[in-house]
C-alpha cells in the first residue's frame, strides 16, 4: 500500500441485527462503607513496575481524607515516595517489613500471614 491511500474497510455489524451488550455481573463487590482502624484486615502484595518494586497495602475503608494524612505520615516516617489509589497505598520499594509495626500502632491489623 503506498502513501497517502486510504484503506476503506467495513468489518462488524449492526445493533439492530439482534446484537446485545452482554452485561456480567461483578466478582467482588466495591464497598464504600467505612470502617473502624480495628476492624480492617490488611494485605501486603508486591508488584514491579518498569523494573522497580512496588509494596501496595489495603485496602483501607476510612474516609480519604483520613488516608491521605496516614500516607502523608508514613511516607515521612519510611523517607520515600508513594500514593493512594482506588483504597491502597502504594509505596515505592521494599518496604513490608517497616510499614507493618507503623500501621499497628496506628490500630489497624493485618490477616493472618501477611
Amino acid at each position: 500500500m503506498s502513501r497517502g491511500k486510504k484503506l476503506d474497510l467495513f468489518i462488524g455489524a449492526d445493533i439492530e441485527d439482534g446484537w446485545t451488550e452482554v452485561q456480567s455481573p461483578r466478582k467482588t463487590e466495591v464497598t464504600t462503607e467505612i470502617k473502624e482502624r480495628e476492624k480492617h484486615f490488611l494485605l501486603f502484595q508486591k508488584e514491579k513496575r518498569r523494573g522497580k518494586t512496588v509494596t501496595l497495602v489495603g485496602e483501607f475503608h476510612r474516609p480519604k481524607e483520613e488516608q491521605i494524612a496516614l500516607l502523608k505520615m508514613l511516607k515521612k516516617r519510611l523517607g520515600c515516595g508513594g500514593s493512594c489509589k482506588e483504597n491502597w497505598m502504594e509505596f515505592q520499594g521494599e518496604l513490608h517489613e517497616k510499614i507493618r509495626p507503623l500501621l499497628i500502632e496506628e490500630g489497624f491489623r493485618f490477616k493472618h500471614g501477611h
